[in-house]
């Protein structure tokens, strides 16, 4: 059996309820690859099937997951992270120009990362940690973290429970939409920064002068 699969994810939520719901949300928002929109959706269609749960909890435990996940995944991020990303980011050719224009880049456009990351499967888990490890100002974290989880559990709860099995096949187009937006974007931003480098390094030097990754530097010597 498909350890991914809803109805593996279904036999687990009609055996345990919506702790399932819970551990597999919070787990994907740390940084560990799990199936969370598979969860969410497949807990929303068991409710509108059987009327066993609510979707006030589901809603409720899944933005609280999110939420909690994520915040773990920005502590990590930012204690463990940054260090390891400094060490061994010479092997993905990150020297300390490139991670502090990654920095200044979250900086300015760090919340909308967080926020639709939400709704990117590959973004959902590593959003946060990047986030951390960028050293993305907490208090901004918080907030857009916890509005992109309200959004994100709302919206695929409540389209699941009421439109049923043929909101799967919606959530799973607008899934592979948003990831290949993501991809996309991804591409164009690779193009702009290679034409752009000194001009972005330069910027980013101006506005982070001895903060992250100069501070880890200094603190390891």
């Amino acid at each position: 059996m498909d350890l991914l699969s809803p109805s593996w994810m279904h036999e687990l939520i009609q055996a345990y309820g919506l702790w399932v719901l819970l551990i597999v949300i919070m787990l994907e928002s740390a940084g560990i690859p799990m199936p969370g929109e598979t969860a969410l959706v497949t807990a929303a269609l068991y409710a509108g099937s059987t009327q066993r749960m609510s979707l006030t909890s589901i809603v409720l435990v899944a933005s609280t997951a999110a939420i909690i996940g994520d915040n773990f995944g920005y502590l990590i991020g930012r204690s463990i992270g940054a260090r390891l990303i400094m060490r061994y980011g010479s092997y993905l050719r990150l020297n300390q120009r490139r991670l502090k224009v990654g920095q200044y880049l979250f900086l300015r456009h760090g919340g909308k990362i967080v926020f639709f990351g939400r709704f990117v499967a590959i973004l959902r888990t590593y959003a946060a940690v990047l986030a951390g490890m960028n050293h993305m100002q907490w208090r901004l974290f918080l907030v857009v973290n916890a509005l992109g989880g309200v959004c994100w559990a709302l919206l695929f709860s409540s389209g699941a429970y009421l439109l049923g099995e043929q909101f799967e096949r919606i959530a799973s187009s607008i899934s592979f939409l948003m990831l290949i937006a993501a991809i996309a974007l991804v591409i164009v931003g690779m193009r702009f920064f290679r034409y752009h480098a000194k001009a972005l390094e330069r910027r980013a030097e101006a506005a982070l002068a001895g903060s992250w990754p100069d501070s880890v530097l200094m603190s390891d010597k």
